[in-house]
């Protein structure tokens, strides 16, 4: 699909079939050059960077996101080194003086799993988890659970990240929250830049977050939130760059916040991220690749691959254990599959130059813009010898 444009990516380690595509995608040629340019604005604005940074850097990078989320509120976006920076001060706008009533689900990733479990150890959070599988009820049970009593805060995926399931109807699990004043999180981390979505309905009501170290193709440091139209909290965990449009006023005597989605960021932070986003959007609105034609490549890779499976019957891979429905109607840009032996497998392709990923008992293939027909006849044929 775009195989020409990842050239030093490809050509770094010969013989590699890289089909970790669900975490760390491959980058494309234009983000070497953005690392590059980014260092050579430095050294010609020094100081005056910011100004350059936050006049034209960022701005172009919200239009993006804002396109990929189908939004027209691009202010409202917000960039940080991490999602965890944002989950620090999403939950620092509660009150520490009781717990909190958290729905959420059995299949967070780690960013807030782990933390929310810690603040559980500490009687800050009351935890409800609403398991992930069976898969064909689970919007059925959230929406049920959401709508069964008041909630602070509700957080869950649009994209599973150890199923690569799609939650579909996110209008549906937002509006079936009791209580107007939760705050209502989707961490979209699988979503914006591999499926076709909108959260334009939502976008006064909805903390839409991800990050750009998958299918954003950017690499680490570039977290983003969208922040909901109208939000007036007041994070305690705030930082100067929520001040930025005022360094040079004179002070008041008090905090204050941005009327847009600055209120949530932080302080100092590293802007060659999103020159590199901004370097990828720019090649891929040159070639007219959109999410919707990464998506239908991936999925048509991901048929091929399970064909295969099924065809050939290799020992090392049982088709079977896809813990996803097999017509991938709901499918994000990678394939799950369950069983003991997935840490094995994956040691076992490592060694034959094929990455993948493994979480526990389940091993993840990630497919995308990089890769082709050959790659996955290649990965059939490697499984076979094993």
């Amino acid at each position: 699909m775009l195989k020409p444009h990842y050239r030093r990516f490809l050509e770094a380690r010969p013989g590699r079939l890289h089909f970790v595509a669900h975490s760390h995608h491959a980058w494309p040629d234009v983000t070497r050059d953005a690392v590059l340019q980014y260092w050579d604005d430095a050294a010609r604005l020094a100081d005056r960077k910011w100004e350059h940074v936050f006049g034209e850097i960022v701005p172009r990078a919200q239009a993006h996101l804002a396109r990929l989320f189908g939004t027209k509120s691009p202010g409202q976006i917000a960039f940080s080194a991490s999602t965890h920076d944002f989950l620090v001060r999403l939950f620092s706008c509660f009150d520490e003086g009781r717990p909190l009533r958290v729905l959420t689900t059995d299949s967070e990733f780690y960013s807030f799993a782990r933390q929310a479990a810690r603040l559980q150890e500490q009687g800050r959070f009351h935890l409800t988890r609403v398991p992930a599988e069976p898969f064909s009820t689970f919007e059925d049970r959230f929406a049920a659970a959401a709508a069964a009593e008041d909630f602070d805060l509700v957080l869950f995926s649009h994209v599973f990240f150890n199923a690569s399931f799609v939650v579909e109807d996110l209008a549906r699990l937002v509006g079936a929250v009791r209580s107007r004043d939760a705050m209502v999180v989707v961490d979209g981390y699988h979503g914006p830049g591999a499926i076709p979505m909108s959260i334009a309905s939502l976008e006064n009501r909805i903390f839409y977050m991800g990050g750009g170290y998958k299918y954003l193709q950017v690499g680490e440091g570039f977290g983003f939130m969208h922040v909901p139209t109208g939000c007036t909290l007041r994070p305690v965990a705030t930082g100067w760059f929520s001040q930025f449009g005022l360094l040079t006023a004179k002070p008041t005597g008090q905090v204050e916040y941005p009327d847009n989605g600055f209120r949530f960021w932080g302080a100092t932070w590293d802007p060659t991220p999103a020159y590199r986003f901004n370097a990828v959007m720019d090649l891929y609105e040159r070639e007219g690749v959109t999410p919707e034609k990464i998506h239908a490549h991936a999925h048509g890779l991901q048929e091929r691959f399970l064909s295969g499976l099924e065809r050939t019957r290799p020992r090392s891979l049982d088709a079977s254990r896809l813990v996803t429905p097999r017509d991938l109607a709901r499918q994000g840009n990678f394939l799950t599959f369950r069983f003991d032996e997935a840490p094995a497998l994956h040691a076992a392709l490592r060694a034959q130059n094929v990455d993948t990923d493994l979480r526990g008992d389940r091993i993840r293939f990630g497919f995308g813009p990089y890769q082709d027909a050959a790659d996955v006849d290649m990965l059939l044929e490697r499984l076979g010898r094993l």
